[in-house]
């Protein structure tokens, strides 16, 4: 079986399940996860193509759990048909906020922008976690919106960059296509817990060992995984292309 494909997923849940984790979305980790509890986080940042985005909320749903979706205002991620369907089977959707990148530093014109894209998403859900998008190619870290104005309000509850303790919660995504992409991270990056994860099937094996924290925040951008086999090459080539751009920015 080859490694990022919709079948390899599927088996990662099932194995996280097997190991007796309660998989859900960040919004119910936040309100109600207790410290001694096997949570496992489902987050997923849908950067493009939200259609395979669906095909994985119909993988968690069939497998009876819930995860958070981030989608992005601009058009390859926000395509309200992908945005419906997801939150009617019942997962959390949240907004993958970019608005500083987009307004090009202004500070003003971005939190103006940040309440009218919140209230957007807001028509499919009643939305109460954002979270970054890293922009790896923007001089501006979106985060930093929030050093001049509050973002816990108007319902919002959590950030998971500033609102997970990341000393107790393991944070393990698939940024640059690899588990272990950190020198491809311009921003998707935590202080805390750490775990040296070769594949996906390598993370399965380190759950079934009980290698890794009781409790676990597992990113994936959805478009990297698919079963076709022309979409999965391109994927590939495209992330390795990108990858090389991103280990020079992050240096």
């Amino acid at each position: 079986m080859r490694d990022f494909t919709q079948t390899a997923y599927r088996r990662l849940l099932e194995t996280a399940l097997q190991c007796n984790y309660q998989l859900m979305a960040y919004e119910d980790f936040v309100r109600g996860a207790s410290d001694n509890q096997r949570a496992y986080i489902l987050r997923h940042d849908v950067d493009d193509l939200p259609y395979r985005s669906v095909q994985i909320a119909a993988i968690e749903k069939s497998l009876g759990v819930r995860g958070t979706y981030y989608f992005r205002i601009v058009k390859q991620s926000n395509q309200p048909e992908a945005i419906e369907a997801i939150a009617k089977m019942g997962h959390e959707i949240g907004y993958h906020y970019e608005d500083l990148t987009l307004c090009k530093g202004n500070f003003e014109e971005a939190i103006g922008y940040y309440h009218k894209n919140l209230a957007w998403f807001r028509k499919f859900y009643p939305v109460s976690t954002i979270c970054m998008h890293g922009s790896p190619m923007s001089r501006w870290d979106n985060r930093t919106l929030w050093e001049r104005y509050p973002y816990k309000e108007n319902g919002i509850i959590a950030e998971p960059y500033f609102d997970t303790d990341f000393s107790k919660v393991l944070y393990l995504t698939d940024t640059g296509r690899s588990w272990n992409g950190s020198s491809y991270s311009v921003r998707d990056k935590v202080s805390g817990l750490q775990a040296h994860v070769q594949s996906t099937f390598d993370l399965m094996d380190q759950l079934r060992a009980g290698m890794l924290s009781s409790q676990i925040m597992q990113n994936i951008h959805p478009q990297r995984w698919t079963n076709e086999k022309a979409g999965w090459i391109k994927e590939l080539l495209l992330q390795n292309l990108k990858n090389s751009v991103k280990r020079i920015l992050a240096k």
